[in-house]
């Protein structure tokens, strides 16, 4: 059985959530109603549930010289398809945290880059040059 994540969050809502992820991402819908929705990521379900006001203290940490934000949540693609969603995020004009590579000529190298859904929460795609060295 190929394995995948759930995760469920809060979304102010549900129509530009949905906006977000299906007509810019590329991602798919699944089950859904007018107070959640399931979306498919790369084989990976993510839960959206229309939620009134809420926050997270997004407090921000420097990696390799780079001001990061804590919290957040991605998905790692091979090199490929990982392109291939920079570009196009890219050319939509859509507001990335422009391209940064991390660990270079380390184990664990990868190129990566974040982008803000219409929820806030920071979204990161990452891409790894030697993809056996994900967790080394």
């Amino acid at each position: 059985m190929r394995t995948s994540f759930h995760v469920s969050l809060p979304c102010k809502s549900i129509k530009s959530t949905k906006s977000f992820y299906i007509d810019n991402i590329g991602a798919t819908l699944g089950r859904n109603t007018q107070g959640w929705a399931d979306i498919n990521l790369f084989g990976n379900q993510l839960t959206f549930i229309k939620a009134k006001k809420f926050n997270f203290n997004n407090p921000n940490y420097v990696f390799e010289g780079k001001i990061l934000p804590s919290f957040h949540f991605g998905i790692v693609l091979e090199e490929n398809v990982w392109e291939e969603i920079y570009s196009k995020l890219r050319n939509k004009k859509l507001n990335l945290v422009e391209e940064n590579k991390f660990l270079k000529d380390k184990s664990g190298e990868h190129n990566s880059f974040f982008i803000k859904d219409p929820n806030d929460y920071m979204l990161e795609f990452k891409c790894f040059k030697n993809p056996e060295n994900i967790f080394r």
